[in-house]
């Protein structure tokens, strides 16, 4: 097994895709996470790579927000689209960022993800609110590489 298949076991997995289904019921903002056990490039550059690849910077809004995590590299990066970046402090993902970041040196990456999670959805719903129209444009699942 290597340590991606390791990092989380199914049922935590499913607890994360229920956090990103909550945090989305109040923001038309699209949340993904995805894990990778290494990566050679800059941690930032390869979670914007995956962003594209994810297809995450294609959603009306712009508003878009992966958590990139590289397993044994242990780093993660919290990346949102420009439609953020353009209403948003510059600080604005610190908090999320300092809760996952606790967790993880707890050894509590679901938790820590989770905690991501719903921090990033209920910031995302002061500039991005729910509307009755809105669809989930992304998938809620984990993507692996």
């Amino acid at each position: 097994m290597s340590k991606v298949e390791d990092f989380l076991t199914q049922a935590e997995e499913q607890e994360i895709v229920e956090a990103i289904i909550e945090a989305e019921k109040n923001t038309s903002g699209e949340i993904r996470v995805h894990i990778e056990a290494h990566t050679r490039s800059n941690h930032f550059e390869r979670a914007k790579e995956i962003f594209h690849l994810l297809k995450m910077d294609n959603t009306k809004q712009s508003n878009g927000v992966l958590i990139y995590v590289a397993v044994n590299d242990r780093k993660f990066v919290i990346c949102g689209d420009k439609g953020i970046d353009n209403v948003v402090p510059e600080n604005f993902w610190d908090t999320t960022k300092d809760a996952i970041q606790h967790k993880f040196k707890e050894g509590k990456f679901k938790e820590g993800i989770i905690d991501g999670i719903l921090m990033a959805g209920n910031e995302l719903k002061t500039h991005f609110p729910w509307q009755a129209n809105d669809t989930n444009e992304l998938s809620n699942e984990i993507s692996k590489g």
